[in-house]
């Protein structure tokens, strides 16, 4: 089979040199795959290596408490990973004496992990037949083939699954699901892939009939909801501060952040006195009010775009339950909290 053959030996090649890759340790690829999910290499790399330092294995994950998993985390986003992770480590720590299911199937059951992270588990560790199918899977195969299938429809994983399972060599599925996700990931990215270098450039359908930049099909663009998020930095005359936990469900869900005026709109600094009167920190009168960034921090997640403003806050005496600034960087914010920590 030219496709796969070539595939590859092009990997084989061309694979980049990954700490998971030497293993077929479960518990370091089920720890690789879910930090990769929505992220670069780059990016989940540093954020992998302590991981591994922190928890050399699963009964260390374990044991850990949620705070320090979501601390360790912090700026890799899509945060309910991380608190998946952490149960399913307990999971399989305390009611699976710390062994990984070892076939699809039963994967599938742990908490957090999905058809695609199943199949990865699947066949890296225990060489099971099954096929991945993936953002890079879609667009090397829609494209190599010139399939127009929609890939949101719900019957596209199916269709690609089945393609990408006729193309496995039976005695070496892992190799095969390496082999095409670096691919994708590599050399037939989604924007200008540089097809004069490919190894499918003759045999490639999407190129000879000019289509590349219309592969893989994609409908349904999300909507995006715009929110307005005023926090209020408050500081007293020990230069104590407050934070709370996010306890509701939605985003940052058990991170802690600054004390929250949420609006349908962007505010002024009339608008925030008004609602920070006497009595809103207690025991505390506000002495003044400060507009830490004039123009609103907007802050990208896949479903939301959050503007943010930070408001110091000065309060005379002492803050009940307050924090000082070193106390203050032990806890698990989200990114765009914590970067306004370290620069203020």
């Amino acid at each position: 089979m030219d496709f796969t053959n070539s595939l590859q030996q092009w990997y084989l090649q061309n694979k980049r040199d990954l700490p998971w890759r030497k293993t077929v340790d479960p518990y370091i690829i089920w720890l690789s795959e879910i930090m990769l999910q929505q992220t670069r290499v780059a990016q989940g790399m540093p954020y992998f290596l302590s991981f591994i330092r922190a928890f050399p294995s699963v009964f260390d994950l374990a044991k850990a408490n949620e705070e320090q998993v979501l601390k360790l985390w912090q700026g890799l986003g899509y945060y309910s990973r991380a608190r998946n992770l952490h149960k399913t480590a307990q999971y399989v720590a305390h009611e699976l004496s710390g062994i990984f299911p070892d076939n699809y199937n039963d994967l599938l059951k742990l908490k957090g992990v999905g058809e695609y992270t199943a199949a990865a588990i699947a066949s890296f560790s225990y060489n099971e037949v099954v096929p991945v199918v993936d953002g890079n899977v879609f667009r090397v195969l829609s494209r190599y083939f010139n399939i127009e299938t929609d890939i949101a429809a719900a019957s596209a994983k199916k269709e690609f699954a089945a393609l990408a399972f006729e193309l496995m060599p039976k005695d070496d599925p892992a190799l095969f699901n390496q082999a095409i996700m670096e691919f994708g990931a590599l050399q037939c990215v989604p924007k200008s892939p540089n097809c004069g270098i490919c190894i499918f450039n003759s045999s490639c359908a999407a190129l000879q009939k000019k289509k590349v930049d219309l592969l893989p099909v994609k409908s349904k663009k999300l909507k995006v909801r715009n929110r307005f998020f005023n926090y209020l930095v408050v500081s007293d005359d020990n230069d104590n501060t407050i934070i709370q936990k996010r306890t509701a469900k939605g985003i940052w869900h058990n991170l802690y952040e600054f004390p929250l005026i949420e609006t349908d709109a962007p505010e002024d600094f009339d608008f925030i006195a008004a609602n920070i009167k006497d009595g809103f920190f207690k025991n505390n009168s506000v002495t003044s009010i400060e507009d830490c960034n004039e123009k609103n921090i907007i802050h990208k997640l896949s479903h939301q775009h959050l503007h943010i403003k930070f408001w110091k806050i000065r309060v005379d005496g002492t803050i009940e339950n307050g924090i000082d600034a070193k106390t203050l960087k032990t806890f698990p914010f989200p990114i765009v909290i914590f970067n306004f920590i370290e620069m203020n």
